[in-house]
């Protein structure tokens, strides 16, 4: 298929903000995708490979703006300016390339095959002279493009697609593409499975639809994690748990997920990023530790101090991320403790579809525990009592709360969902607002004052899984350190648009616009009715959407989570509620 039947769908894609059409054009490209669909859903993702393989392209910008100024002419320095004023390198590109291509007469046209295969080179380029490579190997796909691709192939290249196409999307589309859109749930499992949408676009065309239903977990192949919904007391949940559950210290770490496969040991983080590399430790603790030959296995990896005995701020495990030299130092500064609360497989059986109680029991019968690797402590419990004590003894050890698991016949494991089988409860919701949330960065204002220059508040956004839609809350501008404030505009940089990302709806106007890409955890004083945002509008009054009040940064950037695993806009109008109960009862 030609590169440029997939750079128009992708255009026709970005002029429209309604998820069916999106849905459909996708689904129409897939049916005629053919030998290409796997390459044609990669680069529809504007990636190489799925994000548990850890390929990424690699290009930076300034490679890129020096491959237009080699075929444009232009001076880097020219392009750059353009680039602060248009802040979109694609739609440049396709610009200063328009009349070159109209010169030329002897250009190949692009295949999707030959892109992707051009880019998985780019990927795989290192060494001494790779960054030469790489820029030959760009300059060969822009003096052969139209302008169209032009823009899609530097988007792609640099990481910003900018066209609002979310996984999920995907998976619709690969249900209407090659069966109907009741086969959405379907593959929608399959992909919390198996999370390589390419790889279940090419299935279904070769097999059926149905052909989905055979998937199975795979050490070595992450699975989507599954979620916890919250309550705001222990005398709710011990009513929705029907009086009887599994209470369980909830860590404040990093989310990860052990695959054992003989003795390779590969960890994956929340967001499916194979993190191996970063916690040697921890891949010696499990191939001593855990006694089977394979296994898919759920913990969290808490900074600790050894000596004594305490847990650690989350922030200082994020100092163990990322970091390819001096990491024997740093491990022994800050060492990590793997708390391993469930068993997805072990010895090449699935224990998904087993009651909670019966999986913990099998993975402690599992595990060897050391002073580096533990089963999370947990007990059963039948009055609010004995779970208020548990709750204070967690809170004291260091916990940030307490996980309710429910240890009834139903009580199996769903990958990617996020069920009342976990309840979480925090300790901030004996304060303020029940909890934290995890809000998106969709946009930010001018600052005045000490702020001038800089950005004086953040436009923050829940996500709405059932429109995939991220839906404004409130303006953020408390909590910040002047050094985070000084370094905002870096960091969001990356992800500045010239106008409103499709996926964002928002009444307010706001001075600056971003890609929703980065995740914040914020705390407030309540969940009010709000007559300007947009989260949960008209659903409570009509005319009113739902805004957190007094809102502040608590100091943690959740560089774990994927902006649709941010707190959902069905949770914001849960503690809404839950508020209302409790402020009622107060003065009742």
């Amino acid at each position: 298929m030609r590169f440029l039947e997939l750079a128009e769908t992708l255009d026709n894609i970005e002029r429209t903000t309604k998820r069916l059409e999106m849905v459909d054009l996708i689904s129409g490209l897939l049916r005629v995708a053919e030998d290409d669909i796997k390459e044609t859903v990669f680069l529809l993702q504007g990636k190489v490979a799925p994000d548990y393989v850890g390929l990424e392209l690699g290009i930076a910008e300034k490679i890129a703006i020096r491959a237009l100024s080699s075929l444009s002419g232009l001076r880097e320095e020219a392009i750059e300016f353009e680039l602060i004023e248009k802040g979109d390198l694609g739609k440049i590109g396709e610009e200063l390339l328009k009349k070159k291509k109209q010169a030329s007469l002897f250009s190949e046209s692009l295949t999707v095959r030959k892109v992707y295969e051009s880019l998985l080179r780019i990927s795989k380029a290192g060494g001494e002279g790779s960054q030469t490579r790489k820029l030959q190997i760009l300059l060969d796909l822009l003096q052969n493009a139209e302008p169209v691709e032009v823009r899609y192939l530097l988007r792609i290249v640099t990481g910003k697609m900018r066209i609002g196409v979310a996984d999920m999307t995907i998976v619709d589309a690969i249900a209407v593409a090659f069966g109907s859109k009741e086969n959405s749930d379907l593959v929608e499992h399959s992909y919390n499975i198996m999370p390589d949408l390419p790889e279940l676009a090419y299935r279904a065309m070769a097999g059926g639809i149905d052909s989905l239903s055979t998937i199975r977990i795979t050490p070595g192949i992450p699975i989507r994690s599954m979620l916890a919904e919250r309550l705001p007391s222990l005398n709710e949940i011990l009513t929705r748990m029907e009086g009887r559950f599994a209470i369980e210290y909830k860590y404040d770490g990093l989310r990860t997920q052990v695959h054992k496969i003989g003795s390779k040991i590969e960890l994956f983080s929340r967001r499916m990023e194979n993190i191996t590399s970063q916690f040697p430790d921890i891949v010696k603790e499990i191939r001593e530790n855990v006694k089977v030959e394979n296994a898919i296995l759920d913990g969290e990896a808490v900074p600790f101090n050894l000596e004594t005995n305490e847990m650690l701020p989350f922030q200082e495990i994020s100092r163990r991320r990322g970091r390819k030299y001096d990491l024997s130092e740093t491990i022994e500064r800050i060492p990590v403790v793997l708390f391993l609360f469930d068993a997805m497989m072990l010895n090449g059986k699935s224990l998904m579809d087993m009651p909670y109680a019966q999986r913990r029991v099998k993975l402690t019968n599992t595990i060897k525990e050391s002073t580096k690797i533990k089963i999370a402590k947990s007990r059963v419990v039948t009055d609010v009592e004995s779970a208020d004590k548990f709750f204070n003894e967690a809170l004291e050890a260091g916990c940030e709360g307490i996980m309710a698991k429910s240890i009834e016949e139903k009580s199996i494991y769903k990958p990617g969902a996020r069920e009342f089988l976990w309840i979480k409860y925090k300790r901030e919701y004996q304060l303020e607002m029940e909890d934290t949330a995890d809000l998106v960065v969709v946009g930010a204002f001018g600052g005045q004052g000490k702020r001038s220059g800089g950005y004086g508040a953040l436009l923050m956004a829940v996500y709405s899984k059932e429109e995939d839609k991220f839906k404004t809350i409130c303006k953020l501008g408390s909590g910040f350190t002047d050094e985070q404030l000084e370094n905002l505009p870096r960091m969001l940089r990356t992800f500045a648009i010239k106008k409103k990302d499709p996926r964002v709806e928002s009444s307010i106007e706001a001075d600056f616009w971003f890609t929703p890409s980065l995740v914040l955890e914020v705390k407030g004083a309540e969940i009010t009715l709000s007559p300007t945002h947009t989260c949960c509008q008209d659903v409570v009054k009509k005319g009113a959407g739902l805004a957190i009040r007094f809102p502040r940064f608590v100091g943690r950037w959740r560089t774990d989570k994927k902006v649709d695993e941010a707190t959902d806009e069905q949770e914001i109008l849960e503690m809404y509620h839950s508020q209302r109960k409790k402020i009622l009862a107060d003065n009742a």
